[in-house]
């Protein structure tokens, strides 16, 4: 009787490792494809800054040198306070929006100046046009600073996205006018790696604040008497390279009045003097809110597009080998051979 071979499991058919291979060729170039979008088509759309944010900031001068309008005498006094405060204005951004063609942001800005004995100094508002996402400057009607029509060239505030280790254009707003901020290197702030940039404003005649802190005197009342106002700065701010925010920012500041009735002889009182820093509760709390929002930049820019990459590389490793496994010729199992010698020798 011839003897009948036992039972063995069929090897799966060549052609059911294509279809699987296709599919994870078609996941890999998919999240290869996906990696440049993330980081070039959906970045610049999903980074941008709120129309609607709020943000205050205190700064302290302690000590200072300040002027007593009473005797148009520099006193020293133990803490001058400036209080920065940024309001979002929606309905303006929507309708710069309508011409601009881009999504926008509008800052009214007022920055405060309070003496030792909380009384106001001097009060400079400001509106700040800018690109929701690069924060290059958009002109429009309703820019200006203390009232006065401005056209920005460069950045003010914040950063742009992704900072990168150059100088950048600043503007000042005392002045008025624009000039470079320089990269000065990176250094370690409160933990995080932050770029340091520096910018000097030469001794300049600006204009007095259009609210002065005595009644009854005006800015052109006090033009009028041939005295005027000059500054000088050196401000320094440490800069999140990923988000663009500034986590500190300090400024080595002096004003004075110059010449005319007002001083006696006509000679140079300090109207204002002081090294201004951010107060150590708004630098914690800076550094916290902007320690969780490099999260997000860094997902759109890094995480998620090298993550994408590197799974569209493994899909198509694993791809390849399966259609390598699938092209090679199957050798039969050394039992089914002997088996199949028994059965053609065994005869009937």
């Amino acid at each position: 009787m011839p003897r009948t071979p036992p039972t063995q499991r069929p090897a799966p058919p060549k052609g059911m490792r294509r279809p699987a291979s296709l599919a994870l060729l078609a996941c890999a170039v998919f999240f290869t494809a996906l990696s440049p979008l993330m980081r070039w088509y959906a970045f610049p759309r999903l980074a941008k800054i709120p129309p609607g944010q709020y943000q205050d900031m205190v700064l302290e001068a302690t000590p200072a040198t300040l002027i007593d309008y009473g005797t148009m005498k520099a006193e020293q006094v133990p803490k001058v306070t400036i209080v920065q405060t940024l309001k979002g204005n929606v309905a303006e951004a929507r309708r710069i929006e309508q011409t601009a063609g881009r999504d926008v942001v509008v800052w009214d800005t007022l920055s405060y100046v309070a003496g030792p004995d909380g009384k106001m100094v001097s009060e400079i508002p400001e509106r700040y046009i800018f690109d929701a996402h690069s924060q290059e400057p958009v002109h429009a009607t309703g820019e200006m600073v203390d009232g006065d029509p401005v056209r920005r060239a460069g950045i003010e505030y914040k950063w742009p996205f992704l900072t990168e280790k150059r100088d950048y254009t600043y503007f000042d707003a005392q002045t008025r006018t624009s000039a470079p901020i320089h990269y000065k290197g990176t250094r370690t702030f409160h933990g995080l790696e932050v770029y340091y940039f520096e910018q000097t404003i030469p001794w300049t005649k600006v204009p007095l604040p259009k609210k002065m802190p005595v009644k009854g005197i005006t800015p052109q009342a006090v033009e009028k008497t041939g005295t005027t106002r000059w500054y000088t700065t050196t401000r320094m701010f440490w800069v999140d390279p990923v988000t663009g925010a500034p986590v500190n920012g300090e400024e080595i500041h002096k004003e004075e009045l110059r010449g005319g009735q007002l001083l006696p002889g006509g000679g140079t009182v300090t109207a204002f003097a002081g090294h201004v820093r951010m107060r150590d509760d708004y630098v914690k709390s800076t550094v916290a809110l902007v320690s969780s929002q490099r999260t997000l930049v860094l997902l759109l820019t890094s995480y998620l597009p090298w993550g994408f990459l590197t799974l569209g590389a493994a899909l198509l490793a694993l791809s390849l080998l399966l259609e390598a496994r699938g092209r090679r010729p199957r050798k039969a199992p050394e039992s089914e051979t002997v088996q199949a010698e028994g059965v053609v020798s065994g005869g009937t």
